[in-house]
């Protein structure tokens, strides 16, 4: 089981390669928004805000997010690593439910070049 400094640092690297993304990534990666991602093994959940093509993480709180982001992500840690490693196709662990995202319609359309 990842740890929360496991997943932490597989926000940092996914922020990472949103700085460095190109044409429509880039589009994706530029969003002004809120954003949570909830570690359901650990429950935990990071919360912030993706701005200037990166997720600055705010705080790190205890259990479900407590306000409602404008992008929710929600997965184990194990899930989240692998996605971020490339080890995850995004498509079969959202269709399959072992990654849940929501956001607005015209976000998600953005982010599925993001993720």
């Amino acid at each position: 089981m990842a740890t929360i400094e496991e997943c932490r640092a597989a926000l940092e690297k996914l922020s990472d390669n949103m700085q460095r993304a190109e044409g429509d990534v880039r589009t994706a990666a530029a969003l002004d928004r809120s954003v949570s991602c909830h570690i359901t093994d650990l429950d935990v959940t990071f919360a912030g805000r993706m701005a200037g093509s990166r997720i600055h993480v705010h705080e790190t709180l205890q259990g479900p997010p407590r306000e409602k982001a404008q992008i929710r992500l929600s997965t184990t840690g194990d899930d989240l690593v692998a996605l971020v490693g490339g080890e995850l196709n995004f498509a079969k662990a959202w269709g399959s439910g072992r990654l849940k995202l929501h956001a607005g319609v015209r976000d998600l359309l953005l982010l599925r070049k993001l993720l």
